[in-house]
């Protein structure tokens, strides 16, 4: 079966940067075994496949599954945006109504003379602190200590379809120096269900810079992470940590070369997070 795979760079900072995805538009009649197989072959931390529907014959509601190059992953955001502003610049710009394994997911995007973008809403979001056992077997797999977290910012799992780990740095030398022991964490990781590790830190109080571990996709680092963004917004607005209704701005990859920009709207009165990003097609 021949399929067209489009690779899109997502969450770009004017057009450059940003994290590569692939998008198949046309999944109907592939079989997991297949998909998996499609993503092992792109070799992007995700591939997202849309699929028609249950529900009827709407172009504008769709099935989207999202495949790493090691397993299905239930939600992904940098891929959402990527299948997004792929349906977008075919179909024109309006709002998604997307069936993923995490729930259902409203994209609405949008095309200016910047390029074409697109806002997620994601699942409902919820965190809870991390038991104390497993932070400090955490920590020890990134070689940091208690005294490199910030006390201002609690360690939490959060979730907006996926479980991440939240774990604020005390400098932005300490963020700076992510290196790991990616067996010992991808064995905990696997262990407790968590997607990524999201390590950030806070340039002012809604201005982050992140880094973001994620052993579960085959990689050692994600340069831009919508699901983790909508995590760590509904964390911070939970716990009260910047003013609702808001807007954070989340600034991933620049130490891996591949400098990323995510907006993360904070609404009063509704559990979802809303992540805008651009996207690029690449070649």
């Amino acid at each position: 079966m021949s399929v067209e795979v489009l690779r899109y760079a997502a969450f770009t900072d004017s057009g450059s940067g940003g994290n590569p995805a692939g998008v198949v538009l046309d999944a109907a009649g592939l079989s997991d075994r297949q998909m998996l197989a499609i993503a092992q072959d792109v070799g992007f931390s995700e591939t997202a496949f849309v699929l028609p529907d249950a529900g009827g014959s709407d172009p504008r509601r769709l099935g989207l599954r999202y495949f790493s190059p090691v397993a299905e992953v239930a939600f992904c955001g940098h891929a959402t945006i990527a299948t997004a502003v792929a349906i977008a610049e075919r179909a024109g710009a309006g709002r998604l109504h997307l069936s993923t394994p995490a729930g259902p997911i409203v994209v609405d995007t949008a095309i200016d003379d910047s390029g074409t973008s697109a806002t997620l809403t994601s699942p409902p979001a919820g965190t809870a602190p991390v038991h104390a056992d497993v932070l400090q077997r955490t920590l020890a797999a990134l070689r940091w200590s208690v005294d490199d977290l910030d006390p201002r910012y609690p360690v939490h799992v959060a979730n907006a379809g996926n479980d991440h780990l939240l774990l604020a740095a005390g400098t932005l030398d300490r963020l700076a120096a992510f290196e790991y022991d990616y067996p010992a964490l991808e064995r905990l990781m696997s262990e407790v269900g968590w997607t990524t590790v999201h390590a950030f830190w806070a340039e002012t109080p809604t201005t982050f810079h992140a880094r973001n571990a994620f052993p579960p996709g085959g990689v050692v680092e994600d340069p831009a992470t919508g699901a983790a963004a909508a995590a760590f917004g509904g964390y911070l607005r939970a716990l009260a940590l910047v003013p609702v209704p808001g807007l954070i701005s989340i600034r991933q990859g620049e130490h891996m070369g591949s400098p990323s920009r995510l907006l993360v709207h904070l609404d009063a009165g509704t559990e979802t997070v809303r992540v805008t990003g651009a996207a690029t097609r690449l070649p």
